[in-house]
């Protein structure tokens, strides 16, 4: 875990925390990694936990599935971001999503809560934690709220430029990379993934966008 350590620090969970505090901090709340392959689940629709996990490689999906099978991605995590924070901050609320390995995927789980009660060695680091975690959850929720943006649009151009804005503003760039492949575009954005291709085709032949597999740039900003 010790080569880990520097991105451990960049999380979000451990903002304005010395480097020299992560350590304790880390035996403090039961961190513990785990490997999981490629599709495997780390949790299912029914389980709980009062862990969050924070990716140290490869990346994990949020995805929900209706009663006939039908697959919408909620959410995409790669290295240095984490997951799970609303279902470990109150363990009685089971798990309504699967969490599963978009690729081999290597995670560092943290007992949320030694964070949401007072640990027995009363911490000095303990309030930042907290405040820490709770611009987390604020975020996740305002991730959420994005999503919902874009999926409401009325055509799948307004729900790809929506997307597409959201992804070259958080770049701060308008050449970006992005988390899925076009199935997994397809399911976020919950829409036919065929049609869904096309309408990036004749995008890039309008001039709007530019792509090669997962990588885009914006080509014409008033597109936007």
């Amino acid at each position: 875990m010790e080569h880990h350590l520097p991105l451990i620090g960049r999380s979000p969970l451990f903002a304005n925390i010395d480097a020299a505090d992560l350590a304790p901090m880390l035996q403090c709340l039961g961190a513990r990694k785990r490997t999981f392959p490629k599709g495997s689940y780390l949790f299912r629709v029914g389980d709980r936990t009062t862990a969050m996990g924070i990716m140290l490689e490869g990346s994990v999906r949020l995805e929900k599935e209706d009663y006939w099978g039908n697959r919408s991605i909620l959410a995409s995590f790669g290295p240095g971001q984490s997951f799970a924070e609303v279902y470990a901050c109150e363990p009685d609320l089971a798990f309504d999503i699967n969490v599963v390995a978009a690729e081999d995927a290597t995670v560092l789980f943290l007992d949320i809560g030694r964070v949401t009660t007072m640990c027995p060695s009363s911490c000095a680091f303990h309030a930042r934690l907290i405040r820490n975690l709770l611009g987390i959850v604020a975020k996740r929720t305002h991730a959420l709220t994005r999503k919902i943006e874009h999926t409401t649009k009325r055509t799948t151009r307004a729900k790809l430029l929506s997307y597409l804005s959201d992804q070259a503003e958080a770049a701060h760039a308008s050449r970006f990379v992005i988390p899925f492949d076009r199935q997994e575009l397809a399911d976020y954005l919950s829409v036919d993934r065929s049609a869904m291709c096309a309408e990036l085709s004749r995008m890039k032949r309008d001039g709007l966008i530019d792509y090669n597999r997962n990588q885009f740039e914006i080509v014409r900003r008033s597109a936007l």
